[in-house]
């Protein structure tokens, strides 16, 4: 008799980031901060110091000796902190590859059409990955390969630069166009 698997729950973490208030468990304590002499104090001390503002006494680097904790409201900490990191990711750039084929026996016309294509992609901001395949024995017409995305990388110059030279990997030889910087 084959005996089934349960599914466990996954396990979330509902701990706190930071240590706060009576989760701290340390003798004394580094207190920073505005409306505080900032030096060494028993914990206790620094407890009663943030109860009396009416606000949370927060770990902000448990690693150092005595830790460093703040005293600051914990809420309106945690809202400050992931409102500045949603900003970080907002200002991050994703980077658009686009990929565009051709073979070592392109017409100029295919050559002209992709071309154009590229230099919309450019424009756009997105990295141009071009690449000659080589089916069967077009393998033997490596140079051709060469030539094309040569080419190709003059033709996109004023729009672009290559990244790096043609490089055979498998059966493609593989180049990079890059925006230019404004």
């Amino acid at each position: 008799m084959r005996r089934r698997g349960r599914k466990r729950p996954e396990r979330r973490d509902n701990r706190p980031k930071h240590r706060i208030n009576n989760f701290i468990n340390v003798p004394e304590v580094r207190l920073v901060g505005e409306n505080i002499e900032v030096g060494i104090y028993p914990l206790r001390k620094a407890l009663d110091l943030a109860d009396e503002q009416g606000l949370d006494l927060v770990e902000i680097s448990p690693k150092a000796k005595p830790p460093v904790c703040k005293i600051i409201d914990y809420k309106k900490f945690l809202y400050d902190s992931k409102k500045r990191e949603k900003e970080l990711k907002a200002k991050q750039q994703k980077t658009v590859i686009k990929e565009i084929r051709f073979t070592p026996n392109t017409d100029d016309h295919d050559f002209e059409f992709k071309a154009r294509n590229a230099e919309k992609f450019l424009k756009e901001g997105a990295k141009v990955k071009c690449y000659v395949q080589f089916k069967g024995r077009n393998i033997l017409f490596k140079d051709r390969g060469e030539l094309i995305l040569l080419r190709f990388a003059q033709r996109l110059e004023e729009l672009g630069d290559l990244e790096n030279m043609p490089k055979v990997e498998g059966r493609r030889m593989i180049a990079f166009v890059v925006p230019k910087k404004k």
